[in-house]
């Protein structure tokens, strides 16, 4: 547990005392990101306390120069600027948490380089104009996102050294860069740009199946197995990368096909679940699961070795008269390696893992022990977990290999093992070709139409799946829970479908409706048998359909007073004629029947409460009967309006005038049902 400490600037001190107290405070009180943290190194290695599902590289905070931020050797912060920029990290990093370090810390370099820029490394000198100048170089040097969210960091910056008394000069800074504009229109040249860029392209999908089924090297294998996966439902790689062996459901009905999932843990916050594949993918699916089941076989054997035997070293059964012996360098490269290597590579090995050596006659020889402590320390951090908080351990992850298993230059590690990195992924799909990294598509000879590389973002598929859904007519609750959301209104950055396929939908659906010679009414489309002309005759100012019809209520004066009991208000209007309506009125007469029978029981047995729900159902009973009665009558024309009229409206303060009423009266004048059928120029 981290030694959260409060800073508490004081009014009487200047901004000098306040930051020396601040800076003081978290470099020797404060033990966010670890008590022995590194405080006056420039990179600090906080891998251990901000967890990024999906990688496994190593996760640095450099405090550089805003100049050499993307050098491979960065020059470090000017104190006494720096002292300042690493206590604020620690800060916030106790009392607001994040995982995207990468713009608060780009806040903090582009606030630095404003100050250098006025001539000072003090941040108590800091004032609107150098805000200004930091946020201009964030607007210059990054895409409008990115700068957004950099630009709400330098104001969260701004506000904490206003709010501490760290400046001299008093600060109410805001964010000068806007946040994008994301257009709500579905046509033009923006749009059409957009979903260019969110989609993948047709020619990029068809060459990802042809690289599925002509991968054969083990990281090709890889690479589109996972990408087969995210083709047949819309996750995130990480999610993916988190797969069990076990994550197969196979669900069979008597009525029904057999349906094929997988288990999925979703990482934006949804309760785990089973992602149901579409039957034209299942064999796509259930093919890449053998696939990764086949790489990861001998690392899951590796990794299930040390879960048994944490402290002793992984060796294959044909290496076991080798335990605990001296070994030479041949022998060292047997014990290391899966495969043969050089005669230098052992020697190569003990000089840079620090295992000493010694002579045996002519030859080299080592201590068995301590090529396994070097072994043992190169485990995975956390291990046996993969995953702790969804209980993954690395001897059950589907995508598991054993070091440089994926690396086609590298010999394979025989005794150690690594997950699969999303990073691995994403240059697998040829988003780092621009730097060299050959994709599977150039390693099997695919290119796009025009010459130039393949490359694919893994979020693509997510966006590419739920367009398809949309266009398919999917609901946007099933899209919500078919992509692992908690909210359905995070579908709306996911959906790509222009006005173009909408309108092309329509003009098929148009046509499939004029071709069929069926007149029956369609049950998925509520269609209305009152012309709108009829509503200023019939005084309508408002109307929405129901189960049973429409309401005719006007919710833009008050909300339902009733909370939606249809059946038992006077402003519902049923249509004799319209089939869905008249099917929902029989089905609910029937279940009321049943539930008035359940009340009268409990009624009988002395339940409490149970004298109400016989009023209630009675009451709901006797107007379907009614309102039945009166569509089986011949003399009740096709397309009638029937409003069933004169019933008690479920107001808490009606109900109490009346009962007032009622105790002075010393009496209570029976309800009455009345019904109005409504026809062209007459009333009934």
């Amino acid at each position: 547990m981290s030694n959260l400490v409060l800073f508490k600037p004081r009014r009487e001190l200047s901004a000098e005392k306040n930051l020396a107290a601040f800076v003081a405070m978290c470099r020797d009180e404060l033990t966010a990101l670890g008590a022995d943290l590194p405080f006056d190194e420039m990179k600090w290695d906080v891998t251990n306390h901000i967890k990024l599902k999906g990688k496994n590289g190593a996760l640095r905070a450099v405090f550089s120069t805003w100049e050499s931020a993307d050098d491979s050797e960065p020059t470090p912060m000017a104190e006494p600027y720096a002292a300042f920029a690493k206590s604020y990290f620690r800060y916030q990093h106790a009392f607001c948490p994040t995982k995207s370090i990468g713009s608060r810390l780009a806040a903090t370099r582009a606030l630095g380089a404003a100050l250098a820029e006025h001539g000072s490394h003090d941040v108590t000198l800091v004032h609107g104009q150098v805000l200004n100048r930091a946020a201009q170089l964030i607007a210059v040097h990054y895409g409008k996102d990115t700068a957004y969210r950099t630009g709400q960091q330098l104001e969260m910056l701004a506000s904490f050294i206003d709010d501490n008394r760290l400046a001299s000069v008093p600060l109410r800074w805001v964010n000068p860069i806007e946040r994008p504009v994301q257009t709500a229109g579905r046509v033009g040249e923006e749009f059409e740009a957009r979903r260019q860029e969110m989609l993948p392209s047709p020619f990029a999908l068809d060459a990802l199946a042809r690289a599925f089924r002509a991968a054969s090297e083990t990281p090709d294998v890889v690479v589109t197995s996972v990408a087969a996966i995210m083709c047949s439902a819309p996750d995130r790689v990480n999610e993916v990368l988190r797969l069990q062996t076990g994550c197969e459901v196979h669900s069979s009905r008597q009525e029904a096909p057999e349906a094929y999932g997988l288990r999925f843990w979703p990482s934006k916050g949804a309760d785990p679940m089973v992602k149901w594949v579409v039957p034209s993918m299942s064999s796509v699916v259930q093919e890449a699961i053998r696939r990764l089941q086949g790489t990861s076989s001998e690392a899951r054997q590796v990794a299930r070795w040390y879960e048994d035997n944490p402290s002793v070293m992984y060796l294959p059964s044909h290496l076991e008269h080798l335990r605990g012996k001296d070994l030479f360098m041949d022998e060292l490269g047997e014990v290391l390696f899966a495969e043969p290597v050089s005669r230098t590579s052992p020697g190569q090995w003990c000089t840079g893992n620090k295992v000493p050596t010694f002579s045996v006659g002519k030859k080299k020889a080592v201590k068995f022990s301590d090529v396994e402590a070097a072994i043992l320390g190169e485990l995975p951090r956390g291990f046996p977990w993969l995953d702790a908080d969804i209980g993954l351990r690395y001897s059950e992850a589907l995508c598991l290999v054993r070091r440089n298993e994926l690396h086609k230059s590298r010999t394979t590690f025989r005794g150690i093992v690594e997950a699969v990195d999303q990073n691995f992924i994403a240059t697998g799909l040829g988003n780092r070709s621009e730097h060299g990294f050959k994709s599977v598509f150039e390693n099997l000879g695919l290119f796009e139409a025009d010459g130039s590389p393949i490359a694919i973002r893994t979020h693509q598929f997510r966006h590419y799946l739920n367009t398809l859904a949309q266009a398919g007519g999917l609901s946007e609750l099933d899209i919500a829970k078919w992509s692992g959301r908690k909210d359905i209104r995070q579908n709306e950055a996911y959906n790509h479908v222009s006005d173009r396929d909408v309108q092309a939908r329509i003009v098929e659906l148009k046509r499939e409706v004029e071709e069929s010679s069926s007149t029956d009414l369609v049950p998925q489309v509520r269609i209305s048998l009152l012309p709108r002309s009829e509503f200023k005759k019939l005084g309508i100012k408002a109307a929405h359909t129901t189960d049973f019809g429409m309401c005719v209520h006007d919710f833009v004066m008050s909300p339902c007073p009733i909370h939606q009991d249809c059946n038992n208000c006077n402003e519902q209007v049923c249509i004799k004629g319209d089939k869905v309506g008249e099917a929902n009125a029989r089905a609910a007469h029937e279940e009321t029947a049943s539930l008035l029978e359940a009340a009268k029981e409990a009624d009988a047995d002395g339940e409490y409460g149970a004298s109400r729900w016989v009023q209630h159902q009675t009451l709901t009973h006797s107007r379907l009967s009614e309102l039945i009665a009166i569509l089986d009558n011949p003399r009740v024309p096709e397309g009638a309006l029937i409003r069933l009229t004169h019933v008690e409206q479920a107001s808490r303060l009606q109900h109490a005038v009346k009962a007032r009423a009622a105790l002075e009266n010393k009496s209570d004048e029976p309800r009455l049902l009345k019904w109005i059928v409504v026809e062209e120029g007459a009333t009934e």
